[in-house]
């Protein structure tokens, strides 16, 4: 494979790398935190491998301090009118849209992503969370149930203090998509960043906090494991949202259930495409594409498990890896560059390891397979063919540039294999059989499903898996049900009747 290398020295990062130490580790009750008690965090830029930022885990006292803020937030907030609180997150929307650009640069330095692929996707995707929910707060209400005279109504209510835990992929977007329906709904927040990307939510909740949000309704601290144990398990915190691993979101899921907390658990997956005979071959590949290389293969809806039917398998790996040539790696803040680093060398080494495993297993290398000559974490975009069901790569999440390729006949056996997996998180289909389409997307056992495109999560939309994959949803109206409950009045108008 021939992919394009800009310079092996990234030179446009460096007077942004200087910016990118943030006032304070924390932002509590409206502002900037520090307790340098607190173990270090070094936020490391993906491209160079160099430091760029330290930051402070939260001491005990820093949690503290934030879920009482939180609490007591949340009581002003909650007294507002949803109109009220709908044009604040409104307001926030703006200011991220005009701050794209340099929101973009922050998340490029935090993840590794190409620019060009942050301008467009990330902290725009944000404000979109944030005009949206914005703009259902008002219309958030109860409803009248008529029962001959009495009749019933119902309140929706927040749910108080929510904990929103984040992973390192997309800070920007989690940070707003788990803030903005938990705010809509009258709650506060605590969000904890990944400690692998801790910059990112710190702006959004300083943005939040200029657009009029009352002190302590959003509130960002940082740490690893440990401080977000403490916080799911604090008796203050009624609601944990988790975007993350299976095994972590099981602990998290045991000890919120544990306490009778709400939940919402957005995981891995090790998603299944389908691509029929009578697909348009290079739409099929654009979204095989977009399932697998996209923010350099780290997406939890990834379509790693490429199940091509037979007639059609040599067509598509010649016509995947011209396309593979277009994959430019370089200086993520080049808006050339289309291919960005791993996130850290931990993933590096853990998506090599995979490589390795695939070749070890006998599945055949089609493209890519190894580290790129770049400074940083760079692995380059990989294609394993003639993948059989049993591999470990064909059975677990990678979380990077590894496609797996299968081969299969019958609409019938694809559907069986597909399926043959404890995820449940997203599928997707190509073929002009749009009643074909249709049945195989009834099928899936996944919760997020596309047909003739992949990846898409437009915020109207509900989000989220099945099985191993998650409960709950993300985005959409749906997202309401999860950030509030419902209170059942009953009201009589007629002599109470008892049996004596």
């Amino acid at each position: 494979m021939n992919c394009v290398y800009l310079s092996k020295h990234p030179s446009g990062a460096t007077k942004a790398m200087q910016n990118a130490q943030p006032t304070a580790s924390h932002f509590i009750n409206g502002a900037y935190v520090e307790d340098t008690d607190g173990a270090p965090i070094e936020c490391i830029y993906p491209a160079t491998g160099k430091v760029i930022a330290t930051l402070h885990e939260a001491t005990p006292a820093i949690v503290d301090q934030a879920l009482s803020a939180a609490k007591a937030g949340q009581k002003i907030w909650a007294a507002m009118t949803g109109t009220e609180r709908g044009r604040i997150l409104r307001r926030a929307a703006d200011i991220i849209r005009d701050r794209n650009r340099e929101l973009s640069v922050l998340e490029t330095l935090d993840t590794g992503k190409p620019l060009q692929e942050t301008l467009v996707a990330d902290a725009t995707s944000g404000a979109d969370a944030l005009e949206y929910f914005g703009g259902l707060a008002g219309s958030i209400t109860g409803e009248h149930i008529q029962l001959g005279q009495d009749w019933v109504y119902t309140i929706r209510e927040p749910l108080g203090v929510c904990v929103g835990i984040g992973a390192w992929n997309y800070p920007t977007q989690i940070a707003c998509w788990k803030g903005a329906p938990a705010l809509a709904c009258g709650n506060s927040m605590v969000f904890k960043p990944s400690e692998t990307t801790p910059l990112c939510a710190l702006k959004i909740a300083e943005i939040l906090h200029e657009a009029g949000l009352p002190a302590g309704v959003y509130n960002v601290v940082q740490g690893r494991g440990a401080v977000g144990a403490s916080l799911v398990i604090d008796p203050r915190v009624s609601k944990v949202s988790l975007t993350g691993s299976v095994p972590t979101g099981r602990k998290v899921y045991a000890a919120a259930a544990e306490r009778m907390k709400h939940v919402t658990m957005e995981l891995g997956g090790k998603s299944p495409l389908i691509i029929f005979e009578d697909a348009d071959i290079d739409n099929a590949v654009s979204g095989a594409i977009l399932g697998n290389f996209y923010s350099s293969g780290q997406v939890c809806s990834n379509g790693t498990r490429v199940f091509v039917q037979k007639d059609i398998k040599k067509a598509f790996l010649k016509r995947l890896k011209e396309r593979l040539e277009g994959a430019v790696m370089g200086d993520p803040l080049d808006e050339a560059t289309n291919f960005g680093p791993m996130v850290s060398a931990d993933q590096m080494n853990i998506v090599l390891g995979y490589i390795n495993k695939g070749t070890e297993e006998g599945a055949t290398l089609v493209a890519g397979g190894k580290m790129a000559d770049l400074d940083g974490f760079f692995v380059e975009p990989t294609v394993f063919a003639d993948v059989t069901d049993g591999m470990t790569i064909a059975r677990e999440e990678i979380f990077g540039p590894v496609m797996a390729v299968f081969d299969f006949e019958t609409e019938e056996e694809v559907m069986a294999r597909a399926n043959d997996t404890e995820f449940g998180l997203a599928a997707g289909v190509f073929t002009n059989d749009l009643t074909r389409a249709h049945r195989v997307v009834a099928g899936f056992e996944a919760g997020t499903c596309y047909i003739n495109t992949y990846n898409l999560a437009p915020v109207e939309a509900p989000f989220g898996g099945s099985k191993a994959s998650g409960v709950g949803r993300e985005n959409s109206k749906e997202a309401i049900n999860h950030y509030s409950e419902v209170k059942t009045v009953y009201v009589a108008m007629t002599p109470v009747e008892s049996q004596f």
